[in-house]
This record gives structure tokens, C-alpha cells and sequence, in this order.
């Protein structure tokens, strides 16, 4: 009687993987689909509020911002690595927020 070669759990379940010919598009259709949101003028009670959290921010902060970013929004939670007034943007992990283009942002005392 002859001895089969087991299969690794590994190669077996290689088997049954679905073949994606099409790789990409199904990615591609979703940001097609996605509905784009524009982006909201902010009053000037929120400008105030906004311009109040900002006085209060610091290198190494844990924050999370809420910012407009090319057809919505989005939220990142993070700590801030840099903060440059004069060019008015603001670093949280590797990302780069203008000023202008945050709606929100929360530190982690409130």
C-alpha cells in the first residue's frame, strides 16, 4: 500500500483561496461610489473655539482631529510631532493638517 504526502494546513488552504483577476477594482469602484462630501464653512463662534483648543496644544499631545481631506472627512487619533504657526499646520504621528481644514479636534482631557 502506498503513503500519500500529506498537504501543510498552509498548501491546502492555498486551494481554496478565490482567484482575484481583477485585482484593484473592486478598491477602485468603492472610491468611485463614494459619495463626495464638500467641505463646511465654519462659524465664527467654532472659528473662536477652534482658535481657544489651538493656544492650548503641545508637541506630544494625544489629540483627535476631525479634517477635511480631498472629497471628506476624516478623524485621525495620534500624538502631535509638530506645530508651525507661521506655515499653520499642524503634525499628528506623519500627517499634515492645515489649520483651515480641521473641523474638530479633541485632547485627550476632555
Amino acid at each position: 500500500m502506498e503513503k500519500r504526502n500529506k498537504m501543510s494546513m498552509a498548501d491546502r488552504a492555498k486551494i481554496f483561496l478565490p482567484f482575484n483577476g481583477l485585482r484593484g477594482y473592486y478598491d477602485l469602484i468603492l472610491k468611485v461610489d463614494k459619495k463626495r462630501e464638500p467641505k463646511r464653512e465654519l462659524s465664527d463662534d467654532e472659528l473662536n473655539e477652534l482658535s481657544v483648543i489651538f493656544s492650548k496644544l503641545k508637541k506630544r499631545m494625544m489629540v483627535e482631529a476631525t479634517y477635511y481631506l480631498v472629497d471628506g472627512y476624516t478623524t485621525i487619533k495620534g500624538m502631535i510631532s509638530k506645530i508651525n504657526v507661521t506655515k499653520r499646520v499642524i503634525t499628528i504621528i506623519k500627517t499634515d493638517i492645515s489649520f483651515d481644514d480641521i473641523l474638530t479636534i479633541k485632547t485627550e482631557d476632555e
